[in-house]
């Protein structure tokens, strides 16, 4: 679409004939006329109308008049129809007039008289009579504008739509409540918009969409229990003790509003939202031991042959005894895993497997593929959340390739228990493995990329060990998420022998909040609210790579001064000896050059691995030990002037070493600060 000033405007052109709406057939038995189409408006149309015809830089005070404004520029004020909704009922009225600064319309009913209602008690009296009490006057947004194939009624129609989205999806009871000194449409019409739309095209997790549903409705009744609160203090003048706690209700209250408020924020916000996540907590339960006491081993062919029953017998099957052993066999991996019990084991056959719906994993099961991960390849099919969910007590996967598209969550989620990861390959969709609180994980000898989010994500209190792995590829390597909350336990991490490479941003990134000495420069400063800062260590492109080239130069000028030599060299005869020796000197002159230069890049570059490795496990150590120094002084607070050692133990342990971090957008560790 062209978006240019000249083709489209919100105002429209009334010079040319014939609507550019499209019309749709409303639902019910009663026959009502056709109304405008338009609930399918694009996230840049809205964006523009809010942005540039109806709100500007208007303050929260200020909405209703902007509202006011724009509409008394582009609504017809009368000599149209709408089918006014409710939920109980719809009636076809005539638009007479317009209540501009109230945000109503002035309506009759008009001939003949349609009305659909639940249960058909609402007779053109009763009709009215509500009309009368209302004073023929009712809000724009419960108006859908009848169709007309002129065009003349279309910037009112979009207009009604306009508004009526507004106070829909955009507008909260709280926000007039707003500081005048922010510009309303940046920090709350844009970022909700934006996850309204995020939310229909499916590129925000299921369980997030409820989570913050339920956050804003808890939001709307504490909200209005407050409302109440306050409206009886301010009545009342008297300084009696009803009135006090009356008071600290109230700000219990207000406390407990900001709160929520915060957290549907975090929620809006496009980038925050990943960063900090949710916590889920499946509804997954285990099914424990089968009731006969047996273990199976359920088996995944794409064609069986004989000589791969063999193979399987040989190898994974009957190693050294069959007896006793139950097989079963399925036709896809998803039913294998979904036939699982406690310590049942599934072997998947070499093959593409593209399967539609969620591995969810509540037992201790062993999930491995019967060959190389390139020869195992299991692919999601569809949209949806997730694609493996993990909760049992100890879960292994290996030597599978596990292909994610369409995806709203990351690849893997640990959510409980441990899961080992072993010789695998992750082709991942938004982010790459998550280890939730509690959790823990094992990952060695694979191979990730792809994720648009983080590789791999670690969230307090969880374990992770990475072992011998490939990650790449990614928005971010390796997150580490704010453990500093009193609520939570530092993490346990372990990195040895990973090469993290190729990441648009950083190996490996830290959210911490900000400190008070930091939060005293950004207000010197004049930041104000959540910013990032980043900290940055070499990147290896800047340093080895350079040497490099230098060892590579210095070698091409020794065999130029060589050749230089041999064709320069005076044509009288010369002493064999010193010939000799000159040639003798070029040639061992250039390679012990050369492999000198050469061990000094490998020295260089070993070194400036080993200090990105120390660095990481400095900070995160030191990080560590300020939650402890905060854990600390709350348990002085409360009186504990000495603290038992296992409530102190909450140190992270943190074990980096021979990890390599090479060409890393933005170094090979940062920090990000809220």
């Amino acid at each position: 679409s062209d978006w240019s000033a000249d083709s489209w405007s919100d105002y429209g052109s009334r010079d040319k004939p014939g609507t550019t709406l499209g019309r749709t057939v409303p639902d019910g038995n009663v026959l009502f006329p056709d109304i405008f189409h338009t609930d399918h408006l694009l996230f840049y149309e809205r964006f523009r109308a809010y942005q540039d015809y109806i709100l500007a830089d208007c303050k929260a005070s200020e909405v209703k008049q902007f509202i006011a404004e724009y509409l008394g520029k582009v609504l017809e004020p009368s000599g149209w129809q709408a089918i006014w909704r409710t939920d109980v009922f719809e009636v076809l009225v005539g638009v007479v007039g317009v209540n501009f600064s109230a945000l109503k319309a002035v309506v009759q009913l008009s001939e003949p008289f349609l009305c659909e209602s639940q249960d058909g008690s609402f007779t053109l009296e009763c009709m009215q009579e509500l009309l009368e009490l209302k004073e023929h006057q009712i809000l724009l947004q419960e108006l859908w504008v009848v169709y007309d194939e002129s065009g003349e009624f279309d910037q009112t129609a979009l207009a009604i739509e306009h508004v009526r989205f507004f106070y829909r999806c955009i507008w909260r009871t709280w926000d007039e409540e707003e500081e005048d000194e922010f510009d309303y449409f940046v920090r709350c019409v844009e970022p909700r918009l934006r996850l309204h739309y995020d939310v229909l095209e499916h590129r925000v997790p299921s369980g997030l969409v409820v989570d913050y549903q339920n956050l804003l409705s808890q939001c709307e009744e504490v909200y209005e229990k407050f409302l109440n609160v306050r409206n009886s203090i301010s009545s009342n003048d008297s300084d009696s003790e009803a009135e006090n706690v009356s008071m600290v209700e109230g700000l219990k209250l207000y406390d407990k509003v900001e709160h929520l408020k915060q957290k549907l924020k975090l929620i809006e916000n496009p980038l925050l939202r990943y960063v900090f996540g949710y916590q889920k907590y499946g509804s997954l339960q285990a099914k424990g031991l089968r009731p006969t006491g047996t273990k199976v081993t359920h088996v995944v062919p794409w064609t069986m042959t004989a000589s791969l029953l063999h193979l399987l017998a040989r190898d994974k099957l009957c190693p050294e005894s069959c007896e006793g052993l139950e097989i079963q066999f399925h036709r896809d991996p998803l039913a294998a895993v979904n036939a699982c019990y406690e310590g049942d084991r599934v072997i998947i056959c070499p093959g593409h497997y593209v399967v539609d719906g969620v591995f969810c994993i509540a037992d201790s099961v062993e999930l491995e593929g019967y060959g190389l991960p390139d020869d195992v390849v299991i692919e999601k099919q569809g949209k949806g959340d997730n694609f493996f969910d993990c909760t049992g007590a100890n879960i292994k996967i290996s030597n599978l390739k596990l292909v994610q598209h369409d995806a709203v969550e990351g690849i893997l989620n640990v959510h409980h228990g441990k899961t080992t990861l072993e010789n695998c390959v992750l082709q991942c969709e938004t982010t790459g493995i998550t280890v939730r609180t509690s959790a823990e994980l094992l990952m060695k000898n694979s191979d990730l990329y792809g994720a648009k989010g983080a590789g791999v994500e670690i969230y307090p209190g969880s374990a992770c060990t990475l072992l011998h792995n490939g990650i790449h590829h990614c928005k971010e390597g390796i997150l580490v998420k704010n453990f500093l909350d009193e609520d939570y336990e530092a993490p346990k991490i372990t990195m040895v022998n990973n090469m993290i490479h190729n990441n648009e941003g950083y190996g490996v990134v830290l959210v911490r909040p900000v400190m008070a000495s930091e939060m005293k420069d950004a207000s010197a400063q004049g930041t104000k609210g959540i910013f990032i800062f980043l900290k940055e260590t070499p990147k290896t492109t800047k340093s080895s790579i350079p040497r490099f080239l230098d060892c590579i130069i210095h070698n091409l000028y020794m065999k130029l001064v060589a050749v230089t030599k041999y064709l320069t060299k005076d044509t009288q005869p010369t002493q064999a000896g010193d010939e000799t020796a000159c040639a003798e000197g070029s040639r061992q002159e250039q390679p012990g050059c050369v492999t000198d230069d050469l061990e000094l890049c490998q020295r260089a570059e070993t070194s400036e691995q080993t200090e990105n490795n120390s660095e990481i496990a400095n900070v995160l150590g030191a990080t560590s030990a300020k939650k402890r120094q905060m854990h600390k002084k709350r348990l002085s607070e409360l009186g504990f002037t000495e603290a038992d050692d296992n409530l102190m133990s909450q140190e992270m342990f943190v074990s980096v070493e021979g990890n390599q971090f090479k060409w890393n957008g933005k170094g090979s560790f940062g920090i990000f600060l809220f």
